[in-house]
């Protein structure tokens, strides 16, 4: 007896579908399920029934294609983007001007304890340089010198000490990247 009301299999048709359902290219589909392009072309041409974790995720893309938008990652908005990671999760992306002092927040997950600025959705300038300086070593730490000196920065500023981190901190696992 199953317990779960999933399909053992589906046909290409079905993966056709769903794909054309969204409006993304075969390229943009491997992406969202996490596959590569061939996949996504063998499984659309081939003549066998597909099977594996694809048959759920099918299922859910079915029943909740929003999903889809609620995952996608926009353009970047302004010329440096910040990924703030839990892991291999992505939890909240932040693009910065930081010449205007501007700033984005995307959150990609639902918990509050994971997002950058908790409940804030649209935190202001200052609140992001102090979540930055929340990702480094205090200012007022003892041997600071030393420590910047380790790290080859000449004085002590956020976003230089988390490009040289990541903004790791020996409590918990999480980190940043930046693009720029």
């Amino acid at each position: 007896m199953k317990n779960y009301a999933v399909a053992d299999s589906i046909t290409a048709e079905a993966i056709k579908g769903i794909r054309k359902k969204l409006q993304l290219t075969q390229s943009q589909f491997a992406d969202l399920v996490n596959v590569s392009s061939k996949t996504v072309e063998r499984w659309e041409m081939g003549k066998k029934e597909i099977t594996g974790p694809v048959v759920t995720l099918i299922k859910i893309l079915e029943e909740y294609p929003q999903i889809e938008e609620n995952l996608k990652v926009p353009e970047r908005k302004y010329p440096m983007r910040l990924w703030y990671m839990f892991r291999q999760e992505i939890c909240t992306v932040i693009d910065v001007d930081e010449r205007m002092r501007k700033l984005t927040v995307y959150n990609y997950t639902n918990s509050i304890l994971k997002r950058a600025f908790g409940r804030n959705d649209q935190p202001t300038f200052e609140q992001y340089e102090e979540f930055l300086e929340s990702r480094c070593f205090p200012k007022s730490r003892d041997k600071m010198k030393l420590i910047l000196r380790e790290l080859e920065l000449p004085f002590y500023d956020p976003l230089m000490i988390i490009e040289k981190t990541q903004g790791r901190m020996a409590e918990d696992e999480f980190w940043i990247r930046i693009e720029r």
